[in-house]
């Protein structure tokens, strides 16, 4: 399985570091305001062919999503590395 878009293909065979995770996470930020909407996080979980990515796009925000704007900024990434470990089944680690 790979992570795809228009830059870069990322396998997800190994583990994904922390910052390689928030580095593909910017990819599709795509008005550029250094959150992540709901249709955003959607065509990331797309790329790495999660199925049923508008429902886990959902939950994804509503696991991470701390003060309930309905994005995903720098301060709950955390939230959402947590969510992609247990609910997406990615490998992500601290070094």
């Amino acid at each position: 399985m790979a992570i795809r878009n228009q830059m870069a293909t990322r396998s997800l065979d190994g583990d994904m570091t922390v910052d390689e995770f928030k580095e593909w996470l910017r990819r599709f930020d795509v008005d550029r305001d250094g959150r992540i909407s709901r249709d955003e996080l959607r065509c990331a979980m797309r790329t790495i062919r999660t199925r049923f990515s508008g429902y886990k796009s959902k939950r994804g925000i509503g696991y991470a999503d701390a003060d309930g704007d309905g994005y995903i900024d720098d301060s709950e990434v955390d939230g959402l590395i947590d969510y992609a470990q247990k609910c997406l089944g990615l490998r992500i680690v601290a070094y």
